[in-house]
């Protein structure tokens, strides 16, 4: 199933991960942010990637 949501829940500490491995969908300035209009399954990969990356464990997707 494709990636239909991607967002961030509170306590991101902008480590700068998620926008290093998907940078098509994540921007990072003083806290990360998910890049509205992007097609999310076109990038399931890297936003799975990146959700099991984060070290706070607050990015989330749903499907």
């Amino acid at each position: 199933m494709a990636i239909k949501k991607v967002w961030i829940e509170e306590g991101c500490i902008a480590c700068g991960l998620s926008e290093q491995i998907c940078p098509e969908v994540f921007k990072v300035n003083d806290v990360a942010t998910v890049i509205e209009g992007v097609d999310y399954s076109a990038y399931e990969a890297q936003i799975k990637e990146a959700a099991e990356s984060c070290p706070v464990e607050v990015i989330k997707y749903s499907e």
